[in-house]
């Protein structure tokens, strides 16, 4: 089995298997004609054989052996430690070093930029399905450039399958950690205007008749964070009219510094601060790629969304990632009307690695 896929390359019926859960949403959407950014994946094959010729396999069950499932703290943050020291010590095999390094060249050749920043993301399987939410458990590398350092987040991204956190979910639910293999993705870094979430349904009050979208200027950090309070829009489903939108104040915005290689907070342009961060034609965007996931998938989803900063109207917003809605109200008339946005962020994977 080859170690590295192209997003493009790769059939829907296959990408979660191949891919974990996070690029093969991707792979679904793509068939089902939404936007998403280009890249390629390290499947799940090439964690497994990278565990098993090292020995790693092996490290592993050894330090999470003599752990049950109430594990303490202290015993868990310690296996973490081990497991995490022994994948460090542990080289690629040069022949898969090889490939990666080939596949994030000629990303940059179809991105036309050399050098190119990219998103290194985790995708386990079994991560974000409707019955067991590892949401923001494990790790993503936001403008990793150049293929020495993709392969380091590569590496660090597989060892984030043993976080203390993760460890702990995995060990409470029963979940051995050979059922759930890390492949991860390496996507090109789509430089952002604005970004947020939105969902199918409305989240807190459940009902399906109108869509959610949340977004502020530049990149998810600083909602993730909660250094802002982003805009809030309401969209009718059948017509896709506006019905509400609320413009908040925003203090901070979160960008990508080309200088430095990485993601930085800073204070809003004061332009910016109480100007509307999504207009009509890119709402229409996001809530047409929203509604034809959830068409395709059958159920509510919500949603992260970028708007790129070449954006321009009758654009497709980029869709980085889908989830099933976990948090709809079963009982929507009798639901809270409010609405906590930090209550929310922290499920997205905007906060990666920076």
């Amino acid at each position: 089995m080859k170690p590295v896929h192209w997003l493009d390359d790769m059939q829907p019926g296959e990408a979660v298997g191949l891919g974990g859960a996070k690029i093969g949403r991707l792979v679904e959407m793509m068939a089902a004609g939404v936007h998403v950014p280009r890249g390629f994946v390290v499947g799940v094959d090439a964690y497994r054989a990278h565990c098993q010729v090292t020995g790693l396999d092996e490290r592993i069950d050894a330090a999470l052996a003599p752990l049950p499932p109430d594990a303490g703290e202290d015993r868990v943050a310690a296996a973490a430690d081990e497991i995490r020291a022994a994948f460090e010590a542990t080289a690629l095999d040069s022949e898969l070093a090889g490939e990666i390094g080939k596949a994030y060249q000629e990303l940059t050749d179809r991105c036309q930029q050399s050098d190119l920043p990219v998103a290194v993301r985790s995708s386990a399987t079994g991560e974000d399905s409707s019955d067991a939410s590892f949401a923001g458990i494990f790790e993503t590398y936001l403008g990793v450039s150049g293929p020495d350092a993709v392969l380091e987040s590569v590496r660090a991204c597989w060892t984030s399958l043993f976080t203390p956190r993760a460890l702990s979910y995995r060990l409470q639910r029963g979940i051995s950690h050979h059922a759930m293999p890390m492949a991860v993705g390496v996507l090109e870094l789509i430089q952002a205007r604005a970004s947020g979430v939105a969902f199918s349904v409305h989240p807190i009050t459940g009902k399906r008749d109108r869509m959610v979208v949340e977004g502020s200027w530049g990149w998810g950090e600083a909602v993730v964070q909660g250094l802002v309070t982003p805009d809030h829009a309401e969209i009718g489903k059948s017509d896709a009219r506006v019905l509400r939108y609320d413009t908040a104040r925003k203090e901070t915005i979160s960008e990508f510094d080309n200088a430095a290689g990485r993601v930085t907070e800073s204070a809003m342009p004061e332009e910016l601060r109480e100007a509307r961060a999504v207009d009509d034609d890119q709402l229409h965007a996001i809530t047409a790629a929203v509604r034809s996931i959830e068409e395709h998938y059958g159920h509510p989803v919500d949603v992260e969304w970028v708007i790129h900063q070449g954006h321009q109207p009758g654009d497709p917003a980029c869709i980085v990632q889908s989830r099933p809605v976990t948090v709809a109200a079963q009982e929507p008339e009798d639901a809270p009307t409010g609405w906590n946005s930090a209550a929310f962020a922290g499920k997205y994977a905007f906060g990666g690695k920076k």
